[in-house]
């Protein structure tokens, strides 16, 4: 599950779509995609395939549900990108994502009190 964690930008909306009526009749996703997407039944059809496939979705006796939230989309793409792109080390994607810019002070204690909660043993 989540081998590719980037979606294409339909796939993205689409993939909105469901989150935000989830869960939802197949045939009422078919009638939201066509109005919202401008999408024929195969392609709706096809779509939610591909994002079942990626292990988002479920589609069930023609309900289609979520398995991951929006959140938890979200959370395991930023990690598998922490861990592709800088070899998991979280330090060295904070660096790179600050860029030599300065945290308000508002933004350093954020970062100090998310380290807190999430230090192991705690």
């Amino acid at each position: 599950m989540m081998g590719n964690y980037k979606l294409a930008d339909t796939e993205e909306k689409f993939a909105d779509l469901i989150w935000d009526n989830a869960p939802i009749n197949s045939g009422e996703l078919v009638r939201l995609s066509e109005d919202v997407m401008k999408w024929k039944k195969s392609t709706t059809y096809t779509v939610l395939k591909r994002l079942c496939d990626k292990g988002l979705f479920q589609n069930e006796e023609a309900m289609v549900s979520a398995v991951l939230t929006r959140d938890e989309f979200f959370a395991r793409q930023s990690r598998r990108y922490v861990e592709d792109a800088f070899g998991g080390s979280l330090p060295k994607f904070i660096t790179s994502f600050i860029g030599g810019k300065k945290l308000s002070g508002k933004q350093a204690e954020e970062l100090v009190r998310l380290i807190n909660e999430h230090k192991e043993g705690r």
